[in-house]
């Protein structure tokens, strides 16, 4: 979701941020290769050793290290991009939005099995509404209609494959969503 949320941020609502149009295309891989591939390269590596007893995380202490080897990760990008204080400080203040969900998540996690993929889509979606909101030449249409397709999609199949009860995907959705809503209002006050 991180990549997504950024390609908004850089892509789809150029004004959103200062960044120069050469250093947007770095910046989308780094946040990738932060989010995306390193965080799945370690879970599988976890697997791999037996820590991780299923990629599925089906019980709630499976999920507990994954999760906060994410957060570790969120974290070090975060602080990555505060560090290059020659960027638009946009792009540290929207990783430290999404760390903020992703610690919510990881701390629930703790006690309570919440909807991750649920939690990342509300997230999106709060986004998208706030780019509407912010920035009239931003045309929120299809992304709003193409984030409702996926939330219904993700949360479908969650249901469908009992990863969860119908509370958890709710929750995990209304987290994301209210985390993300505040902060990235925050951010484009």
């Amino acid at each position: 979701m991180p990549a997504l949320v950024y390609g908004m941020i850089l892509f789809a609502v150029p004004e959103a941020t200062s960044i120069p149009e050469q250093v947007k295309d770095r910046v989308f891989y780094l946040i990738i290769l932060s989010t995306l591939l390193i965080p799945m390269i370690s879970i599988i590596g976890l697997r791999l050793m037996g820590t991780v007893k299923s990629l599925h995380m089906p019980e709630v202490k499976d999920r507990i290290i994954p999760f906060l080897i994410t957060c570790i990760y969120f974290f070090l990008t975060t602080y990555f991009l505060y560090q290059k204080s020659d960027l638009d400080p946009i792009l540290w203040q929207g990783m430290a939005v999404i760390l903020t969900a992703v610690v919510v998540l990881t701390l629930v996690t703790f006690v309570w099995k919440m909807s991750a993929h649920m939690t990342g889509v509300g997230g999106l979606m709060a986004l998208v509404l706030v780019l509407a909101r912010n920035f009239s030449n931003f045309q929120p249409l299809y992304p709003l209609i193409l984030v409702l397709v996926l939330s219904g999609a993700i949360a479908t199949s969650r249901l469908y494959l009992n990863a969860h009860k119908p509370l958890e995907v709710y929750a995990g959705f209304a987290s994301g969503f209210l985390v993300c809503w505040y902060g990235f209002s925050w951010i484009w006050s």
